[in-house]
C-alpha cells in the first residue's frame, strides 16, 4: 500500500512514517491552530487571506508564524497532485516540551505539519441538505481556527444522529454560524450574514460569497439574524472551504422556501464555479 505524503518540521515523508511526540501540547492540551486551503488544478485558493487568517490564530495563542507567504508556497504546493479540487490540511502546535505543564514551555519549536485531500463533491446537492438548530456551547473565542475542535464535534454529531448536515448554532437567539460552517440566509430578498465577531470564524469562502454577490448587484449585507428570521428565510446555505456552498433545504423538520434549492443559491453556485475556474486556469 503507498501513502501520500506529508510535510513534518521540515521533511516530506510518506503518511505512515509522520510521528510526533506523545508530549506534544497538541496531544496533549490541544494547544494549537490549523487553516484547510482548497486548491483547484494545484494552485492554492486565496493563499494570502488564508495565511492572514493563520497569522491571526497563531497571534491570538501567542505563537509567531513561522514562515512567509512565498515559503509557504514552496511548502505546500509539493504535496498537491493532478486531483483537480483539493484541500491542504495545515495544523501547528506549541511543539513537544519536557514535561506536561499547563504554561507556555520555553525553548520550544512547533510542530508544522501539513497534508493534502482530495475535495469530494457532496452528493446530491442539488437537492439540499436537513440542518437543526442548536444552542452554542462553545468558547468565547471561535475567531480562532484552533485545533481544540470538542464543543463542535459534539454538537455536529447530534447533528449528523438526526440525519441532518449540519447544526446551526444559536447565542442569545442570535445565529453565529454552523458547527464547521459559515450561515447565509435570505431575508427579503437580500443575501444575509451574521458579522465577524469573536463568536464566528472568519471565513474565506464567506468572504468571496459576499464579494461575488457585490459585483454581480445582488443585495448583501452582513447584520445580525435572529432565530425568528431564519426561520422565516426564503433560502438558508452553509459554506465552507471543503463544502463551498450548500443550500439547506429543511430547519428543524420544517421546509425552508419551497423546500429545494432557491434561485439566489443557483446563481450564486453559478458564479462560485465560473470564479473557480477563472483563478484556476
Amino acid at each position: 500500500m503507498s501513502f501520500p505524503t506529508v510535510y513534518l518540521n521540515d521533511e516530506y515523508l510518506p503518511l505512515s512514517e509522520a510521528k510526533i511526540s506523545v508530549l506534544d501540547r497538541g496531544f496533549l492540551f490541544g494547544d494549537g491552530v490549523y487553516e484547510v486551503i482548497p486548491a483547484y488544478n494545484r494552485r492554492l485558493f486565496h493563499l494570502p487571506e488564508h495565511l492572514q487568517r493563520l497569522a491571526n490564530s497563531l497571534d491570538n495563542i501567542h505563537l509567531a508564524v513561522p514562515y512567509d507567504q512565498r515559503q509557504w508556497q514552496e511548502i505546500l504546493t509539493p504535496l498537491l497532485d493532478d486531483t483537480p479540487d483539493q484541500y491542504i490540511y495545515l495544523q501547528i502546535t506549541r511543539g513537544a516540551a519536557e514535561k506536561r505543564d499547563h504554561a507556555f514551555p520555553r525553548n520550544v519549536s512547533p510542530t508544522v505539519f501539513a497534508m493534502a485531500a482530495p475535495i469530494k463533491p457532496y452528493p446530491d446537492l442539488q437537492r439540499g441538505v436537513r440542518a437543526i438548530t442548536m444552542e452554542d456551547s462553545r468558547w468565547r473565542l471561535c475567531h480562532v481556527k484552533a485545533i481544540t475542535l470538542l464543543g463542535n464535534i459534539l454538537l455536529r454529531q447530534q447533528a449528523v444522529e438526526q440525519d441532518c448536515a449540519e447544526a446551526i448554532l444559536i447565542r442569545q437567539d442570535h445565529i453565529t454560524e454552523g458547527a464547521a460552517s459559515n450561515v447565509f440566509a435570505v431575508l427579503n430578498g437580500t443575501l444575509t450574514t451574521p458579522p465577524n465577531s469573536n463568536d464566528i470564524l472568519p471565513g474565506i469562502t464567506r468572504d468571496v460569497i459576499l464579494q461575488l454577490a457585490r459585483d454581480n448587484q445582488l443585495p448583501a449585507s452582513e447584520k445580525p439574524i435572529s432565530l425568528r428570521q431564519l426561520q422565516s428565510a426564503s433560502e438558508i446555505w452553509l459554506s465552507s472551504s471543503t463544502r463551498e456552498i450548500l443550500p439547506v433545504v429543511e430547519l428543524d423538520g420544517a421546509a425552508v422556501g419551497a423546500g429545494r434549492p432557491g434561485p439566489v443559491w443557483q446563481t450564486l453556485q453559478g458564479l462560485f464555479r465560473e470564479y473557480k475556474q477563472s483563478v484556476s486556469s
